[in-house]
């Protein structure tokens, strides 16, 4: 492989990601095999491949799964069981959906409550905030900034890539001006290029949800 720094930056902060309802164990096995072949920060996989996922990249690779997905109206309950069941599993990191209609209700208490909930289920392991910024108001999303920060979580992400649109330059803008010390940021759906990638970044990105990019570096060799 001749990657040049650069190229093996965005790839360290690339969440190698398969979530798709068609997805099997061949082709998860291959996202991890490819994920630890160019030095990915983790793969993002479906809840059902956890334990599989865990037992077959050993230390190699840090292991993400997904809470609520991709609608997050599920309850709260469920939600702390499906992260407890992914910690058990052998979850590194959680990337969980908000309750969308509770944020637009304006019941923000129910919103911060339940990211609290499952940030403590998560036992220490890295918690994503998936607030699908494609259904939200600019007002909406900065709440979301301030409750991602008051609630004790590690990152604020864009977009589940199962709604009407994905990760905006404008969007990573807006939250790194908006969410408090000490959060990061996840961008997420349609990242499609190194360029895009690189301007995340540049934005104030830390994690990048995508299947693409290693696709295109695999492609360059």
């Amino acid at each position: 492989m001749n990657l040049d720094e650069k190229q093996r930056q965005i790839l360290g902060k690339v969440d190698h990601t398969l979530l798709l309802q068609t997805a099997t164990w061949d082709e998860i096995r291959e996202l991890c095999d490819d994920a630890i072949r160019y030095g990915t920060a983790s793969v993002c996989i479906p809840p059902c491949y956890v334990k599989q996922a865990k037992e077959y990249v050993k230390e190699q690779m840090r292991i993400c799964t997904v809470i609520g997905f991709p609608n997050g109206n599920c309850t709260t309950s469920t939600k702390v069981f499906e992260t407890e069941d992914a910690v058990a599993n052998g979850a590194d990191e959680i990337d969980m959906v908000i309750n969308i209609g509770m944020l637009k209700s304006g019941n923000e208490a129910y919103v911060l409550d339940e990211i609290r909930q499952i940030q403590k289920a998560c036992q220490g392991r890295i918690l994503k905030v998936i607030i699908e910024t494609c259904l939200l108001t600019n007002q909406e999303k900065i709440k979301m900034c301030e409750l991602v920060t008051e609630s004790g979580a590690d990152y604020i992400k864009t977009s589940t890539g199962f709604s009407t649109a994905g990760a905006t330059f404008d969007d990573i803008a807006l939250f790194a001006s908006h969410v408090g010390e000490g959060i990061k940021i996840k961008a997420a759906g349609g990242i499609s290029s190194l360029a895009d990638a690189e301007k995340f970044v540049e934005l104030g990105a830390d994690r990048l949800g995508t299947s693409r990019i290693v696709k295109i570096v695999k492609s360059m060799e």
